[in-house]
């Protein structure tokens, strides 16, 4: 969608949700000494000014990181983003928030890499503004659907495929499980997670159904929603994982309970986790 820009959302707490889970994925995938792969073919602007005219009309992100970036008391998962959240703010004003590809970024080691896609021209001319000099990271401008199943797999095949399209074409409700269906049939034992906006219309149940029929090797769904959702707009954040890593499941719950209850003190929010696939016996 060309004329989607992530910066009038950066930071709110559907993002925190999304980066928490991200969070929790690299460290899973940098246990081992194997070097591993991240997508991101949604990629956005890599890093948001929350001083820009688009982060102020809509202030989004005062309902969400600017909420938590602070805390001390977050459990692991949640500790290690807020504290890339830190690293970027050294002034006490919150002013800069790392969208996915900086938090990948930052979990990268020597061998690791980074495939990041956008298409929008502004934003991608900004991804690779970001990316200059930086011989781990790959940056092409193309359809995020497109791009993943052009480069699955990736020459270092172990790894995960952040899919978080804007939806603001309703199209990519159904574009979205036959895209995973081919990559799975490349890349089999990558992990995948797709984030979805829980809306009114509720367009993310026929997503969820579709993504159960994939031939994954299980798959996990968090949701969070305020403890009052409105009755127009985002009513929740949803996160499909297919193939989950062992133990992300017990992790998520816990940084989602967490965030649920900070976000939206003293009235806590909601977070929720089931399979839609049977679980994965083994640890990718």
């Amino acid at each position: 969608m060309l004329s989607y820009r992530h910066g009038f959302h950066a930071g709110f707490w559907a993002d925190v949700h999304k980066h928490t889970a991200l969070a929790l994925l690299l460290a899973h995938l940098k246990r081992k000494d194997t070097p591993f792969t991240v997508i991101d073919p949604f990629a956005g602007d890599a890093v948001y000014d929350l001083a820009s005219p688009e982060a102020l009309k809509t202030g989004e992100f005062r309902d969400g990181i600017s909420r938590l970036w602070r805390r001390s008391d977050a459990p692991d998962g949640v500790a290690w983003y807020l504290a890339q959240v830190r690293a970027l703010n050294a002034k006490p004003r919150l002013a800069t928030y790392p969208g996915s590809p900086e938090l990948a970024r930052a979990a990268l080691r020597r061998a690791d890499r980074l495939i990041a896609g956008e298409l929008h021209p502004t934003a991608y001319a900004a991804l690779k503004r970001w990316a200059k000099g930086d011989a781990r990271i790959a940056v092409h401008r193309r359809d995020g659907f497109e791009l993943i199943s052009a480069v699955v797999p990736p020459p270092v095949p172990r790894g995960l495929v952040l899919i978080d399209p804007s939806y603001e074409v309703k199209a990519e409700y159904d574009t979205l499980a036959p895209a995973l269906a081919t990559a799975l049939g490349k890349w089999p034992h990558g992990i995948y997670a797709v984030w979805y906006p829980i809306l009114p219309e509720g367009r993310h149940r026929a997503l969820l159904a579709a993504l159960a029929r994939l031939p994954a090797d299980g798959m996990l769904v968090s949701e969070l929603a305020p403890p009052a959702p409105p009755a127009a707009g985002l009513q929740g954040s949803g996160l499909a994982i297919v193939n989950p890593p062992w133990r992300f499941a017990a992790a998520m719950d816990e940084a989602g309970r967490w965030i649920a209850a900070a976000l939206w003190a003293p009235r806590a929010g909601r977070h929720a986790m089931r399979p839609l696939a049977p679980a994965r016996a083994e640890e990718a």
